[in-house]
């Protein structure tokens, strides 16, 4: 018990470390240009395909710009991934603070968490295949996503049971089976 309660001290920390879906640091709009013109054409050509130079080129700015933002390609394609994090976070986020009940709060929560996966596949084409073959950095990549969600509903969960809508006795536990149900669903 005293290693399951050293992890539980832990896991403690790395939560309370998060505030359901934070807002994103600032980020200058060449950088963000960058990026999003990046993740167009690895959306297109692919990641492999897709050279520095294309994203210089198609961005509008010299090489030597794209290098003061970005040592590498892989680097920017973290950066890409990484924006596409934000973008569920901040739409995930509205939906935490929604002034309703907490039973159709988590189901809306569910849902919208869908639908954004969803919208991110159809919207980045090859990245998809290409990124989701190295499953690990995948899970390393959405790691403070997948805590911050944690974190938003066990905040449903206790606001439930505050208002006498739940029955739960494990709402860590109930959470982290909340979120793996939902990443499940993704994969179809």
């Amino acid at each position: 018990t005293a290693h399951f309660n050293a992890k539980c001290v832990i896991l403690h920390t790395i939560f309370h470390q998060f505030t359901p879906f934070s807002q994103p640091m600032s980020i200058s709009k060449t950088r963000q240009k960058l990026i999003d013109v990046a993740r167009e054409l690895f959306a297109t050509k692919g990641i492999e395909a897709t050279t520095m130079n294309d994203i210089a080129t198609q961005s509008g700015r010299g090489r030597r710009t794209l290098y003061t933002y970005f040592r590498n390609k892989d680097e920017i394609y973290g950066a890409v991934v990484e924006s596409e994090l934000e973008y569920i976070s901040r739409e995930m986020d509205k939906v935490v603070q929604a002034k309703i009940a907490p039973e159709k709060k988590i189901v809306q929560v569910v849902y919208k968490h869908l639908s954004l996966i969803a919208d991110i596949v159809r919207r980045n084409g090859n990245i998809n295949a290409e990124f989701f073959r190295d499953i690990n950095k995948v899970e390393r990549t959405r790691r403070k996503f997948d805590l911050e969600e944690i974190f938003a509903i066990r905040s449903i969960l206790k606001q439930g049971i505050e208002e006498g809508k739940f029955q739960v006795d494990h709402v860590n536990l109930t959470a982290d089976i909340i979120h793996f149900a939902i990443k499940g669903m993704e994969v179809p």
